[in-house]
Protein backbone atom coordinates (compact mmCIF):
# COMPACT_ATOMS: atom_id res chain seq x y z
CA UNK A 1 0.00 0.00 0.00
CA UNK A 2 2.68 2.65 1.08
CA UNK A 3 4.61 1.22 -2.38
CA UNK A 4 1.34 2.20 -4.31
CA UNK A 5 0.99 5.65 -2.54
CA UNK A 6 4.37 6.43 -3.35
CA UNK A 7 4.15 5.67 -6.65
CA UNK A 8 1.12 7.89 -7.23
CA UNK A 9 2.63 10.26 -5.63
CA UNK A 10 5.42 10.37 -7.87
CA UNK A 11 3.45 10.16 -11.17
CA UNK A 12 1.57 13.35 -9.82
CA UNK A 13 4.47 15.02 -9.09
CA UNK A 14 6.30 14.44 -12.57
CA UNK A 15 2.79 15.50 -14.36
CA UNK A 16 3.08 18.53 -12.74
CA UNK A 17 6.15 19.12 -13.56
CA UNK A 18 5.64 18.56 -16.95
CA UNK A 19 2.70 20.73 -17.55
CA UNK A 20 4.11 23.83 -15.44
CA UNK A 21 7.05 23.54 -18.11
CA UNK A 22 5.16 23.41 -21.11
CA UNK A 23 5.26 26.34 -23.09
CA UNK A 24 2.11 28.08 -25.42
CA UNK A 25 3.69 29.19 -28.98
CA UNK A 26 1.89 30.13 -31.48
CA UNK A 27 3.06 29.18 -34.81
CA UNK A 28 1.74 30.94 -37.97
CA UNK A 29 2.46 29.29 -41.40
CA UNK A 30 1.34 25.61 -39.89
CA UNK A 31 0.37 24.29 -42.91
CA UNK A 32 3.53 25.33 -44.80
CA UNK A 33 5.93 22.39 -45.46
CA UNK A 34 8.49 23.42 -42.68
CA UNK A 35 5.81 24.81 -39.90
CA UNK A 36 3.89 21.24 -40.39
CA UNK A 37 7.32 20.05 -38.46
CA UNK A 38 7.20 22.81 -36.11
CA UNK A 39 3.84 22.40 -34.54
CA UNK A 40 4.38 18.20 -34.53
CA UNK A 41 7.98 18.23 -32.82
CA UNK A 42 6.18 20.72 -30.05
CA UNK A 43 3.19 18.74 -29.73
CA UNK A 44 5.81 15.78 -29.02
CA UNK A 45 7.07 17.22 -26.41
CA UNK A 46 4.08 18.14 -24.55
CA UNK A 47 3.91 21.95 -25.50
CA UNK A 48 0.58 23.74 -26.47
CA UNK A 49 0.38 25.41 -29.98
CA UNK A 50 -2.13 27.88 -31.11
CA UNK A 51 -2.43 27.56 -35.01
CA UNK A 52 -4.08 29.94 -37.36
CA UNK A 53 -4.66 28.34 -41.13
CA UNK A 54 -7.04 28.53 -43.52
CA UNK A 55 -8.01 25.13 -43.53
CA UNK A 56 -8.41 23.29 -40.05
CA UNK A 57 -8.84 19.81 -42.44
CA UNK A 58 -5.31 20.11 -44.14
CA UNK A 59 -3.51 21.07 -40.85
CA UNK A 60 -4.72 17.99 -39.00
CA UNK A 61 -3.94 15.82 -42.33
CA UNK A 62 -0.39 17.12 -42.37
CA UNK A 63 -0.13 16.41 -38.81
CA UNK A 64 -1.50 12.65 -39.36
CA UNK A 65 1.67 11.98 -42.00
CA UNK A 66 3.96 13.27 -39.34
CA UNK A 67 2.28 11.81 -35.87
CA UNK A 68 0.44 9.28 -36.86
CA UNK A 69 -3.35 9.42 -37.62
CA UNK A 70 -4.39 6.88 -34.87
CA UNK A 71 -2.42 9.16 -32.38
CA UNK A 72 -3.65 12.81 -33.36
CA UNK A 73 -6.64 12.19 -30.48
CA UNK A 74 -3.12 12.24 -27.46
CA UNK A 75 -3.21 15.81 -28.98
CA UNK A 76 -6.54 17.20 -28.77
CA UNK A 77 -5.80 19.15 -25.54
CA UNK A 78 -2.60 20.55 -26.73
CA UNK A 79 -3.65 21.66 -30.30
CA UNK A 80 -5.63 24.94 -30.66
CA UNK A 81 -6.54 25.80 -34.25
CA UNK A 82 -8.24 28.99 -35.74
CA UNK A 83 -9.65 29.16 -39.21
CA UNK A 84 -8.38 32.51 -40.36
CA UNK A 85 -6.10 34.10 -42.60
CA UNK A 86 -3.86 36.53 -40.27
CA UNK A 87 -4.15 39.59 -42.70
CA UNK A 88 -8.07 39.08 -42.09
CA UNK A 89 -7.94 39.09 -38.11
CA UNK A 90 -8.53 42.37 -36.20
CA UNK A 91 -5.97 44.01 -34.49
CA UNK A 92 -8.22 42.48 -31.17
CA UNK A 93 -8.39 39.31 -32.58
CA UNK A 94 -4.38 38.87 -33.24
CA UNK A 95 -3.58 40.18 -30.30
CA UNK A 96 -5.63 37.56 -28.64
CA UNK A 97 -3.85 34.89 -30.15
CA UNK A 98 -0.44 36.43 -28.80
CA UNK A 99 -2.09 36.78 -25.39
CA UNK A 100 -0.45 34.71 -22.87
CA UNK A 101 2.22 33.18 -25.13
CA UNK A 102 6.01 32.20 -24.68
CA UNK A 103 6.81 32.28 -28.45
CA UNK A 104 6.00 32.72 -31.79
CA UNK A 105 7.17 31.21 -34.67
CA UNK A 106 6.36 32.24 -38.14
CA UNK A 107 7.07 29.78 -41.25
CA UNK A 108 4.67 31.82 -42.93
CA UNK A 109 5.30 32.22 -47.30
CA UNK A 110 4.16 32.45 -50.22
CA UNK A 111 2.80 29.46 -52.48
CA UNK A 112 5.07 28.86 -55.39
CA UNK A 113 2.38 29.05 -57.97
CA UNK A 114 2.06 32.33 -60.31
CA UNK A 115 -0.95 33.70 -57.80
CA UNK A 116 0.96 32.65 -55.31
CA UNK A 117 4.02 34.40 -56.35
CA UNK A 118 1.97 37.69 -58.45
CA UNK A 119 -0.82 38.58 -56.63
CA UNK A 120 -1.80 39.95 -53.83
CA UNK A 121 -0.69 40.11 -50.82
CA UNK A 122 2.78 40.59 -52.08
CA UNK A 123 4.17 41.69 -48.90
CA UNK A 124 2.17 38.60 -46.56
CA UNK A 125 5.66 37.48 -44.86
CA UNK A 126 6.38 41.41 -43.47
CA UNK A 127 2.60 42.29 -43.28
CA UNK A 128 2.09 39.41 -40.88
CA UNK A 129 5.59 39.82 -38.55
CA UNK A 130 4.77 43.19 -38.48
CA UNK A 131 1.36 42.66 -37.55
CA UNK A 132 2.40 39.91 -34.83
CA UNK A 133 4.97 42.12 -33.54
CA UNK A 134 2.51 45.10 -33.41
CA UNK A 135 0.19 42.58 -31.50
CA UNK A 136 3.05 41.44 -28.88
CA UNK A 137 3.87 44.82 -27.83
CA UNK A 138 -0.03 45.69 -27.13
CA UNK A 139 0.00 42.69 -24.97
CA UNK A 140 1.13 40.90 -21.38
CA UNK A 141 3.95 38.69 -21.73
CA UNK A 142 3.90 35.21 -20.06
CA UNK A 143 5.49 34.62 -16.99
CA UNK A 144 7.19 37.89 -16.74
CA UNK A 145 9.45 36.56 -19.37
CA UNK A 146 10.34 38.06 -22.72
CA UNK A 147 8.15 36.41 -25.61
CA UNK A 148 10.65 34.81 -27.99
CA UNK A 149 9.86 35.25 -31.88
CA UNK A 150 11.38 33.52 -34.58
CA UNK A 151 10.73 34.45 -38.27
CA UNK A 152 12.12 32.02 -41.41
CA UNK A 153 14.08 33.25 -44.30
CA UNK A 154 16.27 31.71 -46.00
CA UNK A 155 20.37 32.15 -46.94
CA UNK A 156 19.70 34.08 -49.98
CA UNK A 157 18.21 36.83 -48.07
CA UNK A 158 21.20 38.67 -46.51
CA UNK A 159 21.45 40.36 -43.47
CA UNK A 160 20.45 43.69 -43.27
CA UNK A 161 23.70 45.79 -41.73
CA UNK A 162 25.43 44.90 -44.54
CA UNK A 163 28.47 43.86 -42.57
CA UNK A 164 28.05 40.66 -40.71
CA UNK A 165 28.03 38.22 -44.10
CA UNK A 166 30.41 37.65 -46.25
CA UNK A 167 30.41 39.50 -49.56
CA UNK A 168 29.05 36.99 -52.46
CA UNK A 169 30.93 36.66 -55.45
CA UNK A 170 30.05 38.91 -58.51
CA UNK A 171 27.87 36.58 -59.95
CA UNK A 172 25.41 35.24 -57.20
CA UNK A 173 25.21 39.21 -56.18
CA UNK A 174 23.70 39.45 -60.02
CA UNK A 175 21.75 36.52 -60.26
CA UNK A 176 20.23 38.09 -56.76
CA UNK A 177 19.69 41.34 -57.84
CA UNK A 178 17.55 39.42 -60.85
CA UNK A 179 15.44 37.46 -58.44
CA UNK A 180 14.90 40.63 -56.45
CA UNK A 181 13.54 42.15 -59.72
CA UNK A 182 11.18 39.28 -60.57
CA UNK A 183 10.40 37.52 -57.74
CA UNK A 184 8.15 39.19 -55.45
CA UNK A 185 8.09 36.81 -52.50
CA UNK A 186 12.43 37.02 -52.35
CA UNK A 187 11.54 41.12 -52.02
CA UNK A 188 9.14 39.80 -49.43
CA UNK A 189 11.59 38.01 -47.28
CA UNK A 190 13.84 40.53 -47.37
CA UNK A 191 11.96 43.26 -46.24
CA UNK A 192 10.44 41.16 -42.98
CA UNK A 193 14.44 40.41 -42.37
CA UNK A 194 14.69 44.42 -42.50
CA UNK A 195 12.03 45.02 -40.57
CA UNK A 196 12.90 42.81 -38.03
CA UNK A 197 16.48 44.26 -37.27
CA UNK A 198 16.01 47.69 -38.24
CA UNK A 199 12.73 48.59 -37.04
CA UNK A 200 12.02 46.32 -34.10
CA UNK A 201 15.52 46.52 -32.80
CA UNK A 202 16.83 45.02 -29.83
CA UNK A 203 14.96 47.33 -27.21
CA UNK A 204 11.14 46.05 -27.58
CA UNK A 205 9.34 43.77 -25.07
CA UNK A 206 10.34 40.89 -26.92
CA UNK A 207 13.25 39.34 -28.37
CA UNK A 208 13.53 37.63 -31.75
CA UNK A 209 15.78 35.41 -34.20
CA UNK A 210 15.64 35.26 -38.00
CA UNK A 211 16.27 31.90 -38.80
CA UNK A 212 17.61 31.43 -42.61
CA UNK A 213 17.74 27.73 -44.02
CA UNK A 214 20.11 26.86 -46.69
CA UNK A 215 18.23 24.83 -49.53
CA UNK A 216 15.28 22.87 -48.35
CA UNK A 217 14.83 19.36 -48.85
CA UNK A 218 12.05 16.78 -47.57
CA UNK A 219 13.09 14.31 -45.15
CA UNK A 220 10.18 13.18 -42.54
CA UNK A 221 12.65 12.71 -39.65
CA UNK A 222 14.88 15.23 -37.86
CA UNK A 223 18.68 14.25 -37.85
CA UNK A 224 21.19 17.03 -36.89
CA UNK A 225 21.90 20.32 -38.09
CA UNK A 226 24.73 22.86 -37.88
CA UNK A 227 24.07 26.53 -37.50
CA UNK A 228 26.46 29.65 -38.78
CA UNK A 229 26.19 33.35 -38.44
CA UNK A 230 26.18 33.59 -41.95
CA UNK A 231 25.84 31.81 -45.07
CA UNK A 232 28.18 29.54 -46.14
CA UNK A 233 29.08 27.94 -50.15
CA UNK A 234 27.36 28.96 -52.91
CA UNK A 235 24.00 30.14 -53.65
CA UNK A 236 22.43 27.05 -55.05
CA UNK A 237 23.10 23.37 -54.33
CA UNK A 238 26.32 23.69 -51.97
CA UNK A 239 24.09 22.77 -48.98
CA UNK A 240 20.84 21.38 -47.83
CA UNK A 241 18.77 21.17 -44.54
CA UNK A 242 15.60 18.81 -44.53
CA UNK A 243 12.16 20.94 -42.86
CA UNK A 244 12.25 18.69 -39.95
CA UNK A 245 15.75 19.90 -38.84
CA UNK A 246 14.94 23.17 -39.45
CA UNK A 247 11.95 22.85 -37.47
CA UNK A 248 14.74 21.34 -34.76
CA UNK A 249 16.54 23.88 -34.71
CA UNK A 250 13.41 26.31 -34.13
CA UNK A 251 11.86 24.88 -31.66
CA UNK A 252 15.38 23.92 -29.57
CA UNK A 253 15.79 27.87 -29.72
CA UNK A 254 13.00 28.10 -27.71
CA UNK A 255 13.57 25.26 -25.21
CA UNK A 256 17.04 25.72 -24.70
CA UNK A 257 18.40 29.53 -23.23
CA UNK A 258 21.70 28.76 -24.11
CA UNK A 259 20.94 28.15 -27.79
CA UNK A 260 18.49 31.26 -27.67
CA UNK A 261 21.21 33.24 -25.71
CA UNK A 262 23.89 32.67 -28.71
CA UNK A 263 21.35 33.59 -31.36
CA UNK A 264 18.99 36.01 -30.24
CA UNK A 265 18.68 39.23 -32.09
CA UNK A 266 21.18 37.44 -34.76
CA UNK A 267 19.88 35.75 -38.22
CA UNK A 268 21.30 32.35 -37.80
CA UNK A 269 22.16 29.95 -41.62
CA UNK A 270 21.24 26.45 -40.53
CA UNK A 271 22.66 23.41 -42.79
CA UNK A 272 21.75 19.36 -42.01
CA UNK A 273 24.84 17.59 -40.74
CA UNK A 274 26.23 14.16 -39.94
CA UNK A 275 27.83 15.60 -36.65
CA UNK A 276 26.53 16.76 -33.61
CA UNK A 277 24.51 19.81 -33.28
CA UNK A 278 26.97 23.04 -32.79
CA UNK A 279 26.88 26.68 -32.68
CA UNK A 280 29.47 28.49 -34.92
Amino acid sequence: MRTTLLLLLFTILVFTMSTSSALTVLVVGATGATGRHVVAQLLQKHHNVRTIVRSKDRLLSSLGDILGAKDMDNYETQLQITEAAILDLSDEDLQKQVEGCDAVVQTLGHNITFKGMYRKPRKLVTDSICRITNAIEATETANGRKMRVILMGSDGVSHPDGTTDDKRPLSERIVLSIIRALVPPHRDNEAAAKYIYADVGTEKSFEWTVVRPTDLIDAGTPSKYVTYAMPKGGLFGDNTISRSNVALFMVDLLTSDDLWTTWVYKMPVAHSTEEAPVAK
